[in-house]
């Protein structure tokens, strides 16, 4: 018991700094004032590459790599994985440079609910009636939006899709958590580093034409790798259930950075479908919590009784 309760605290400590740091992403993101979201994907491809080939030297876990290239064949679900999470930091770059962080911040409140709706059209996974409600509830949420507002929140839709069968994807790929995102990176660098020759060719590249905006991308490597290091320090040390809880720090922060620093508008209607999505993420939260091991065994010993 007495080693178990500062593993945990430590734990709690690294997942809050994982979702602080993603939910502070938006900060970071507008300071690329003038840089296409394209080339500051690319960069972010190529120095992250660079960042997590030095961590994963100093964590020694190059045999896990050289396995995992060694073998072409299965790394078709990597490659996938590689092209989510591409499409996912590209739009969210985009989201944050065209001022639609509310939008963005929607998006991963979706996401577990994605998740959830993956797993029972792809994986079979059967769902609960507090989940199956969960679910429903968000749809009715994108609906209001799209019949009261008029528009389709097509950027929190395709981050939500594209995150949550990244998931799916990365479930099915035994590869850690730096592991593979260091493999998603490399099978990506080929494209980044030729769309670089372009841009330098072209002469439209920011990249070492201003030391601010080179900086910056060189430093989009690191914050893209950092949050993962704490949250792998946080998976290793908590339970899946407390970190479900966690997660909804990141889009919390982006929502109130939308609100309060970027000073986004946010319509009645907008409102509205926030709540009955919030809604939605509590009947979630609650079922998740109802059926962890933890309140199972609970309830057992509370009918012992």
């Amino acid at each position: 018991m007495g080693t178990a309760t500062p593993e945990a605290t430590k734990g709690a400590l690294f997942g809050f700094g994982a979702y602080a740091m993603w939910g502070c992403f938006p900060l970071f993101f507008a300071l690329f004032e003038g840089v296409p979201a394209y080339e500051v994907l690319i960069h972010r491809i190529i120095w992250s590459s660079v960042f997590l080939a030095v961590v994963v030297t100093a964590l020694r876990r190059w045999p896990l790599i050289r396995n995992a290239l060694a073998h072409p064949r299965k790394l078709g679900r990597v490659l996938a994985c590689a092209v989510l999470i591409a499409i996912n930091w590209g739009l969210y770059i985009y989201a944050v440079e065209t001022h639609r962080v509310l939008q963005a911040s929607l998006g991963y409140f979706l996401t577990p609910l994605v998740n959830v709706a993956l797993g029972m059209l792809v994986l079979g996974e059967r769902m609960v009636r507090l989940q199956a409600i969960a679910v429903a509830l968000a749809g009715v949420g994108i609906l209001m939006q799209l019949f009261l507002v008029g528009t389709v929140p097509w950027i929190s839709l395709v981050l939500a899709a594209s995150f949550g069968t990244y998931g799916l994807f990365r479930k099915q790929v035994e590869l850690d958590g730096l592991s593979g995102l260091f493999v998603e990176t490399l099978l990506l660098l080929p494209v980044g580093l030729v769309v670089l020759a372009w841009l330098v060719s072209t002469d439209v590249s920011h990249f070492a034409n201003d030391s601010r905006a080179t900086s910056l991308l060189m430093a989009s490597g690191i914050v893209t790798a950092l949050p993962l290091l704490a949250f792998a320090g946080a998976a290793r040390r908590l339970r899946l259930t407390t970190l479900g809880f966690l997660m909804y720090i990141n889009p919390t922060l982006q929502f109130l950075l939308a609100l309060w620093v970027f000073n986004e508008p946010l319509g009645s209607i907008q409102l509205a479908s926030f709540i009955v999505i919030w809604t939605a993420l509590a009947l979630y939260s609650w079922s998740t919590w109802q059926s962890s091991p933890t309140a199972i065994s609970r309830r057992a010993r509370a009918g012992l009784r």
